[in-house]
């Protein structure tokens, strides 16, 4: 089975960007790298409308089980989403949290999985996006639910290559990857406030944090 990376976040949070940026990086380090995009937006292309609230089962096993053929099929696998961004969603817009305990059963098969910081402008993108006001609940939401089920998670932040570089250092830390010790990564930090959900507040110490780091490591695998 293949070393899976999730990427997890709201909508309009960088993640296919990412997932294109990271795949690209883990090949030319010569991994057998592959993505699995975000089944959702290709449902939506093709029934132009969001879906029901009895389709979001649909949605959330499909995902899942492109996400399970890509680890069987290659060494590592970035998923930009998985079923448990669906579930949250259905969960925050629905009131049904039916979803819930089986995706996060599966998110726990990820090594490594990555939260979208809230940072990027948000965009309007066909029928897929709700809005802007629908960002920190889900982000909210994700963060609680993750930590209850116990499963580990780091936040990424950054504007265009500095979110890549910022997600590659996250990987660089993940004993998972046998390559990890040739990136190096930033140096390790702590919270200020660790028991803190505040997107602004994290956003703040992330900044301040990577404003220590040294400019040359910017471009630095």
């Amino acid at each position: 089975m293949g070393i899976l990376i999730t990427l997890l976040g709201a909508e309009c949070t960088g993640k296919s960007t990412l997932a294109r940026g990271l795949v690209a990086h883990l090949c030319s380090q010569g991994a057998d790298a592959v993505a699995v995009s975000e089944y959702l937006r290709e449902w939506c292309d093709v029934h132009q409308r969001t879906p029901l609230p009895h389709e979001q089962q649909h949605i959330a096993h499909t995902q899942q089980a492109r996400i399970a053929a890509a680890t069987a099929q290659h060494a590592m696998v970035v998923a930009d989403t998985t079923a448990l961004v669906t579930a949250v969603y259905s969960e925050m817009l629905f009131a049904d949290s039916a979803l819930l305990a089986s995706a996060l059963t599966q998110q726990r098969a990820a090594s490594l999985n990555l939260l979208m910081g809230l940072d990027l402008a948000w965009q309007a993108d066909g029928l897929q996006r709700d809005g802007a006001h629908t960002r920190a609940p889900l982000d909210q939401r994700l963060r609680s639910a993750l930590t209850s089920a116990g499963i580990a998670y780091q936040v990424v932040y950054g504007q265009g290559p500095m979110r890549l570089k910022n997600a590659i250092d996250s990987i660089a830390t993940c004993a998972a990857f046998p390559w990890a010790r040739a990136i190096k990564p930033v140096k390790k930090w702590a919270w200020l406030c660790d028991k803190c959900s505040d997107p602004d507040c994290e956003h703040q110490l992330f900044t301040q944090h990577v404003k220590q780091q040294p400019l040359n490591n910017a471009n630095r695998h």
